[in-house]
């Protein structure tokens, strides 16, 4: 059974920052690429970043957090993170892992994820 388990959020003021993680298991993690979405109250879904296959894959970052977010990925893990620094209101959203079986991960749209975790929410208010 696949299992994705995203952790790491919370309540962070904003210019703070948040690590995510998101934990893997039933799936060969180097098969797949990573995706993180996320979806405020109200809005659509939307893709953030990606990471392909290996552990120093290909990466794409929606424009809104280019510079201020970074994906990673530990194989030997099976864990992928996503650490967001510079936080602003407008981060806020319940934040998603997904995986999908491409070895290139973007475009980060909802349909080519096939494996998604449950979410964590990430509030970025004073």
């Amino acid at each position: 059974q696949v299992q994705l388990v995203e952790s790491g959020g919370g309540l962070v003021q904003p210019g703070g920052a948040l690590r995510l993680s998101c934990a893997l298991s039933g799936l060969m993690m180097n098969y797949y690429s990573i995706g993180w979405f996320r979806q405020a109250p109200g809005k659509e879904r939307e893709g953030v970043t990606c990471i392909g296959r290996s552990s120093y894959g290909n990466t794409y970052y929606a424009d809104s957090v280019k510079g201020r977010f970074a994906i990673s990925r530990d194989n030997a893990k099976s864990m992928v993170y996503l650490q967001m620094n510079s936080l602003k209101p407008e981060d806020t959203a319940v934040y998603y892992c997904a995986a999908n079986l491409r070895n290139v991960c973007y475009p980060v749209v909802s349909e080519r994820y096939t494996y998604w975790g449950q979410g964590t929410q990430v509030t970025v208010s004073s």
